[in-house]
């Protein structure tokens, strides 16, 4: 059944940053999507906090769920702002490939090891996302620019997060609650983006907060898969078998970006896909 939870994992994943890519694609207030999906969250994260037991350190929990909620929303607000000019497939792989920046952090702040395997699937990450840029002098002015800089830096933020959850739990910040923070993050992160960065979007048609609704509640629903699924599959399986699987959701984000959304499919992205795919394994399977 892990295994079933892991590709589960992996189809909403994938099916939540295509909806992205689409939303994006409509040039809307990326803010108050995000604090739709966010309301989502929260009602979801609740349920378990409420019914369990209160922190115990809540200082720890306030502090590290402040730092990795305000990652986890700088990261998927920079990857929506990316989407507006790259692909889905590209997005996505760039965002997944964050393991090699968790992996490099966690030997610098928590002391972990890096095996010469990992070694050779950062160096294969690296080569995926080189893959990516365009040969194309004029093709790379439209597309690579700016909006690849920003995924680049998307997928380090996330990183972030990563790295600020293990170290929060480590030192006694409550899981059920940190998310519950988080949740609050995107909810009024959100709010306060739009106002900031979006005003000349505002206001908005009857139309486009119907839209806004529909699909941020439809990303929550998502979000939540995720989560939930995530839960399941390390609950009943080895984590090294189960996240590679999960983490594969940029295939097929791709896959559904080239047949939904027409994008094409090139020798360096098929390229990227394939180095992408042994960076991850490299990265998170034991030898």
């Amino acid at each position: 059944m892990a295994v079933f939870w892991a590709f589960a994992c992996m189809f909403f994943s994938a099916c939540n940053d295509l909806l992205f890519k689409f939303f994006a694609g409509k040039n809307r207030g990326n803010g108050f999507f995000v604090s739709v999906v966010g309301v989502v969250w929260l009602v979801v994260a609740l349920i378990p906090a409420l019914m369990g037991q209160t922190p115990a350190d809540w200082k720890a929990t306030l502090v590290w769920g402040c730092i990795s909620g305000f990652f986890s929303l700088a990261g998927n607000l920079m990857m929506l702002d990316a989407m507006r000019s790259l692909d889905a497939g590209v997005c996505s792989t760039i965002y997944r490939l964050n393991l090699v920046p968790v992996t490099i952090g966690a030997a610098l702040i928590l002391n972990e090891n890096i095996t010469a395997i990992q070694y050779v699937g950062i160096a294969a990450a690296c080569l995926a996302v080189l893959a990516f840029i365009p040969r194309n002098q004029n093709d790379a002015k439209r597309r690579f620019g700016w909006a690849f800089i920003i995924m680049i830096g998307a997928a380090l933020i996330r990183a972030g997060m990563g790295l600020s959850y293990r170290y929060g739990f480590l030192h006694g910040a409550s899981e059920k609650y940190v998310v519950v923070i988080n949740s609050l993050f995107w909810i009024f992160g959100g709010v306060l983006y739009a106002f900031w960065r979006e005003r000349h979007l505002m206001p908005y048609s009857r139309e486009d907060w119907k839209n806004l609704f529909f699909l941020g509640g439809l990303s929550g629903a998502l979000v939540t898969g995720i989560v939930i699924t995530m839960a399941l599959m390390l609950k009943l399986g080895s984590a090294s078998v189960v996240l590679p699987i999960a983490q594969m959701s940029f295939l097929v984000t791709g896959a559904l970006g080239i047949w939904l959304l027409k994008e094409r499919l090139t020798k360096a992205k098929a390229l990227a896909f394939i180095l992408g795919v042994a960076a991850i394994l490299l990265l998170t399977i034991k030898f």
